[in-house]
């Protein structure tokens, strides 16, 4: 029944990347960093600079009533300016771009006397029991944190974070969330030593895409292994699409990864070839 399931889901997803990619997704509603006086996000680069959280500048502490708290490190933002030049061949001004960077501090750690602006909503949600019990039943899982924000798996620490499951709208998209990242933990050197899986960091190249590729298609088949609603898949076709568009031309690339991912599933239910067989 099991394997007749996982055929399903592996079909199911490519008929969806048949049928075209659908936009990125981020199923939580939580936002990231944000600067503490306007809420705006921190973009580009500086969205892996900064962990989840609200930021301020020592003199925006200060003005506001706070103050840093005593041996709190900063951290760094970095922007672009620009500014005016005179070329020497034209006599004409053109603008250059430098490279700028403030610190900032996060008021929620480093800084006391200081409120949260925050305004995320959050949701109420009952546990689903049976994807609870495939959580619990991963025997040998590494560390799970609960953070707003930002979902990750870290192979150098064996560790997973994910946002909690009141930040998500709908409760299916944060098992969802939580499978993809155990799928990736099962790569780990003490449990399937999956190859690529240490050079994980290395953000948008090929086995950064084929691993990608293996969690997403194990995440949707845990999901349909306790029955939640296989709109998550349409949500998985559309993240791997958007990771990996050599698929279209490489259609061998997903069967490979759908039976590197059931690999995975099978370790963290606990199932044998025996048992299944």
């Amino acid at each position: 029944m099991t394997q007749k399931i996982y055929e399903m889901v592996t079909k199911r997803i490519l008929e969806m990347l048949d049928a075209g990619v659908i936009p990125w997704r981020r199923p939580w509603s939580v936002n990231g960093a944000v600067n503490w006086k306007t809420q705006k996000p921190y973009r580009g680069i500086n969205t892996l600079l900064l962990m989840p959280g609200e930021y301020a500048t020592f003199k925006q502490i200060a003005e506001a009533g706070g103050k840093v708290k005593k041996g709190a490190t900063s951290h760094i933002v970095v922007f672009w300016k620009w500014l005016e030049k005179e070329n020497k061949d034209s006599n004409e001004k053109e603008k250059v771009p430098l490279l700028r960077f403030y610190r900032v501090f996060d008021i929620k750690t480093q800084c006391e006397g200081l409120e949260s602006k925050r305004q995320d909503e959050t949701f109420e949600h009952d546990p689903i029991v049976d994807a609870e019990a495939i959580q619990t039943g991963y025997t040998d899982a590494p560390p799970i944190s609960f953070l707003s924000g930002r979902a990750y798996y870290m192979p150098a620490s064996d560790h997973i974070s994910i946002p909690p499951l009141q930040d998500y709208p709908k409760a299916e998209e944060y098992y969802s969330t939580l499978f993809h990242e155990m799928v990736h933990s099962t790569g780990h050197r003490s449990r399937l030593n999956r190859p690529g899986i240490e050079e994980f960091a290395a953000f948008g190249d090929e086995n950064y895409s084929k691993e990608e590729l293996i969690a997403e298609i194990g995440a949707a088949m845990l999901c349909a292994s306790c029955g939640i609603d296989n709109s998550t898949i349409e949500n998985s076709a559309a993240y791997i699409g958007s990771w990996h568009r050599k698929l279209k031309s490489e259609p061998s690339l997903i069967i490979q990864a759908a039976g590197k991912a059931q690999r995975a599933v099978d370790y963290i239910l606990n199932v044998t070839f025996e048992q299944e067989a």
